[in-house]
């Protein structure tokens, strides 16, 4: 099979075209003829050295993909060769095949393409664990969200609104404020403006999703109404900050955060359950549209990669495999 590896640890360049045997699926496993495969920012750290691969997955990159089962592994049940589905990846997804618990994949929504759906395990994961799961948004409560633009933002702010939640998302130009305003949030251009001062004015955000941390994390405790909950998903800025930790308890705030990769696969099949219950009839409603930047073959994932790092795109990267 055609896959992208990493020929050493860089830039976008150290991603070459090779040739592997096809993974064979494991008990519990499937084997995905990949058509699509999203491209995502933990791509790019793994590529760059910082991110390794967990114990007794694919160096190969890509976390999530589209396609058609083509194996099962031992003591699957449940899924048919040739069923169309879409699955959240331990990696390897950069190649014509890969495979993945059976646990963690998904059938293809009603009236979803395969492209589409390569876009939507790895944020439709992220989100729902760290949103709901995990930080507890409920109707009514006023959520903020950075990086609006972005694949995670983009869903987090579609997601937050099926829900009947309140949504401010900061964005860094108009295109991409506009962006986030057609999806119903009120988009803040943090280059223009102060979304802590904006959100105090509106009673304080009840949750925030930050992927940024450094300078924003002080400015997140700011922006939080008493009781209000922080997680964090990414640190594109810094993972460190100098903070006044007495707000936190004055003001009844909690900070949790979480990374989905190092989860158990017990973890992530309960998130998939649960996407499949709650969030799937989202997409099939078209409460929950996919915003897609562009496509790419998979001989252009260094392209791919320098579109992402750039900053420029506004939803999700995809690769073309078929």
């Amino acid at each position: 099979m055609r896959c992208i590896e990493i020929t050493a640890p860089g830039g976008p360049e150290v991603l070459k075209l090779a040739s592997r045997a096809v993974p064979v699926p494991g008990p519990g496993e499937i084997l995905i003829e990949i058509a699509y495969a999203g491209v995502n920012r933990p791509d790019a750290l793994q590529r760059a050295g910082a991110y390794k691969a967990p114990p007794g997955a694919s160096d190969l990159p890509g976390l999530e993909c589209s396609g058609h089962v083509a194996a099962l592994g031992p003591g699957v049940s449940g899924w048919s060769v040739g069923d169309p589905v879409c699955a959240l990846l331990p990696g390897g997804g950069y190649a014509d095949y890969a495979t993945c618990p059976a646990a963690h994949a998904l059938p293809i929504p009603v009236g979803t393409s395969l492209r589409d759906a390569a876009c939507l395990p790895e944020t439709c994961f992220t989100v729902w664990s760290n949103v709901v799961m995990r930080g507890g948004l409920s109707a009514g409560e006023r959520f903020l969200v950075h990086g609006g633009s972005s694949g995670i933002g983009t869903t987090a702010i579609q997601i937050a609104r099926a829900l009947g939640a309140r949504v401010w998302a900061t964005a860094g130009s108009a295109e991409k404020c506009a962006a986030c305003e057609t999806l119903g949030a009120t988009a803040i251009n943090y280059r223009a403006a102060d979304f802590a001062e904006i959100l105090r004015a509106e009673g304080g955000a009840n949750l925030i999703l930050d992927m940024v941390g450094g300078s924003y994390i002080a400015r997140n405790l700011k922006a939080l109404a008493d009781e209000g909950r922080m997680v964090f998903i990414a640190f594109l800025e810094s993972p460190k900050a100098e903070i006044n930790f007495a707000q936190v308890m004055l003001r009844r705030l909690t900070i949790t955060g979480s990374t989905l990769r190092p989860q158990s696969d017990a973890a992530k099949a309960e998130i998939a359950r649960q996407l499949r219950a709650q969030v799937w009839p989202m997409v099939e409603a078209g409460k929950l549209k996919v915003v897609q930047d562009s496509v790419f073959p998979l001989e252009e994932a260094a392209a791919a990669h320098a579109r992402m790092e750039s900053s420029a795109h506004i939803g999700k990267i995809v690769l073309r495999l078929s």
